[in-house]
């Protein structure tokens, strides 16, 4: 498809294919916010861009590209978000269970979960650095989550307005409104988000504190060592693991399933990766055989010079790729001084 670009337009110097994959990164990090799915986010960019492709043509420069890429981005999310349920994580769904629990729950559909993102798909790797900061900050999961409990057009509004800068004419242009209409939209959106839970997890690039707090972390986990690791949590961690909707609050809760019912995970192997701005690892588990096999993606939460959160996504055929994850491990991988390479 892309070789017919060049055939489509020869109104530009730069091939059209050239021309849309410069906006493929900042279009995936907005639909990854319109719609907290990676999968889906990709889906709808690839969307956009055969949409841009067969309308090229007739685009004839009356915007800004990245205008127009935009617009046709919006309104793929917004059908797809209309069609679909809300994606939630594990505290949307009902209260924290006990670390004594024997069963985690039934798997729920995949549809439903807010689900993590690679850095390197949707943040740039250089740059001012408060506008670097600024984009890391609004992929984090709890302000993606929160993002879900908006309608999607005042979640548009928000994301274009609040994270992406535009201003108010321009979102109105793109959505064919008013400009009272958007800021109406965004009082109200700002209210929703005043409500929710989004506190601030770790900025990146990290501190030397940060860094050596994940370096303990993870010889911690390796070891299974949970008295160290309970030094580390803060007094309100979380721990979930979706798809399962078991979630579980506080040091005591999450050592104690650690040492019950998750007591598999000992003897694992940890591999660095970084998502929604924040540090992260593939887990992997010990093959009865021989080396470690995935078993999760832990996105970890920092604030305070603690542990805040540690989220555990299970769906590892498909996020270990996503994340350019190896297939299994061989032993002598994973060791915890890689603990700082996401820094």
């Amino acid at each position: 498809m892309w070789a017919s670009f060049e055939q489509v337009s020869e109104v530009a110097s730069v091939p059209v294919e050239t021309q849309l994959e410069a906006y493929r990164s900042e279009l995936t990090g907005y639909c990854y916010r319109m719609l907290g799915s990676a999968f889906e986010a990709e889906d709808a960019v690839q969307d956009t861009f055969v949409r841009a492709w067969r309308n090229f043509d007739r685009f004839e420069g009356r915007s800004a590209l990245r205008t127009w890429l935009y617009r046709i981005a919006t309104n793929v999310c917004l059908n797809m978000a209309a069609s679909a349920q809300r994606r939630v994580r594990p505290m949307d769904l009902g209260p924290a269970g006990s670390g004594t629990a024997t069963h985690p729950g039934e798997p729920r559909p995949e549809q439903i979960w807010l689900g993590p993102m690679p850095d390197d798909r949707v943040l740039p790797s250089a740059g001012d650095p408060a506008e670097v900061i600024a984009g890391r900050e609004s992929v984090r999961l709890a302000f993606v989550a929160a993002l879900q409990h908006l309608p999607p057009k005042q979640r548009a509004v928000l994301i274009l307005r609040e994270v992406l800068a535009w201003s108010a004419q321009e979102v109105a242009d793109l959505l064919d409104t008013s400009v009272p209409s958007v800021n109406s939209a965004l009082q109200r959106a700002r209210a929703t988000l005043a409500s929710a839970d989004t506190a601030a997890d770790v900025r990146r690039p990290l501190d030397e504190e940060q860094q050596t707090l994940l370096a303990r972390y993870v010889r911690a986990f390796e070891a299974y060592d949970l008295t160290a690791l309970t030094e580390l949590l803060h007094e309100d961690a979380t721990l979930s693991m979706p798809p399962v909707p078991l979630w579980m609050r506080g040091p005591d809760h999450i050592t104690a399933w650690m040492t019950g019912t998750g007591s598999g995970c000992r003897g694992s192997r940890l591999v660095p990766v970084a998502a929604n701005g924040m540090p992260a690892f593939g887990q992997y588990r010990r093959d009865p055989d021989s080396g470690h096999v995935p078993w999760s993606l832990i996105v970890v939460g920092l604030s305070g010079g603690r542990i805040t959160s540690l989220n555990h996504f299970l769906d590892t055929d498909r996020l270990f790729p996503l994340f350019g994850l190896p297939d299994r491990l061989e032993e002598g991988v994973g060791q915890p001084e890689q603990a700082g390479q996401v820094a």
